[in-house]
């Protein structure tokens, strides 16, 4: 199951092995991951990332495209949206790294999973969950000429979602455009929100919220799950907002009772 965050163009302006060799043996020491906890269901692993019960510390996999690295603010505000809401007592770690282009102007899903089977160096241990965060370039194939929209970001996996940001930067920063790290904070926030099994989604509802029109959003116009997070209502009134928006009470109290904060 994939999640989308779409805004309308009107807008213009979103494992390893080691060996040890001598002289008379060669000995092979292999750990094996399994990596099939990382490719589950968007959601399937929110009590995962929001409790302590298995899981005591988290670490954050970014890797961008030469070219896209996500802002230091953008980021930096992303941490504080994971610090304020999953309780991980030996806290949060963010690992970011570049890699070369895959040197495609259009991407699928299926295109972004198989880049993370082929670069993705975390994976779940004992006592640690992993989550995998790509900044791409290039665009989504599911952009749309015919209902003008465009995608700037897609919850995946259980512990995987791409931000397509090159999308990102190319709708952010200029005249009557919101700044580029908070689009980022945005779009990475709501998707994340998809990931901690909201909205309906792998943390149950604690209160009938559920915009019944948009499935897995709530329908407290403020929140960040909201729909029309999605709508160009939403980017042209960035540009003027003072804060990235934030989840709602209701939708805290789904994260509470599935084991967050």
């Amino acid at each position: 199951m994939k999640h989308n965050i779409i805004f309308a163009l009107a807008v213009l302006a979103v494992l390893f092995s080691c060996q040890n060799d001598d002289s008379t043996n060669t000995e092979t020491e292999e750990t094996v991951v399994n990596v099939a906890t990382n490719r589950q269901a968007t959601g399937s692993s929110a009590n995962d990332l929001l409790s302590d019960n298995t899981f005591k510390s988290l670490i954050v996999e970014i890797v961008y495209v030469d070219g896209f690295e996500p802002t230091d603010d953008g980021i930096n505000n992303f941490v504080s949206f994971l610090e304020n809401r999953s309780n991980k007592p030996d806290g949060i770690t963010v690992e970011k790294r570049s890699i070369s282009s895959p040197g495609q102007d259009v991407y699928s899903i299926d295109d972004i999973a198989d880049i993370e089977r082929e670069n993705r160096k975390y994976y779940n241990t004992d006592d640690e969950i992993a989550v995998w965060a790509y900044f791409s370039d290039g665009s989504s194939d599911a952009d749309s000429d015919e209902d003008n929209t465009v995608v700037l970001g897609s919850a995946y996996w259980n512990t995987s979602f791409v931000i397509f940001e090159e999308t990102v930067q190319d709708l952010s920063g200029g005249p009557f455009q919101p700044n580029t790290w908070f689009l980022e904070a945005t779009v990475i926030n709501h998707e994340f929100g998809h990931i901690f099994g909201l909205t309906d989604l792998g943390s149950p509802l604690q209160s009938d919220h559920e915009d019944q029109d948009h499935p897995n959003h709530c329908d407290v116009e403020s929140c960040l799950m909201y729909w029309s997070t999605e709508s160009s209502v939403r980017v042209s009134s960035m540009t003027n907002m003072n804060s990235v928006p934030e989840l709602d009470s209701q939708c805290i109290a789904d994260l509470q009772a599935n084991g967050g904060k």
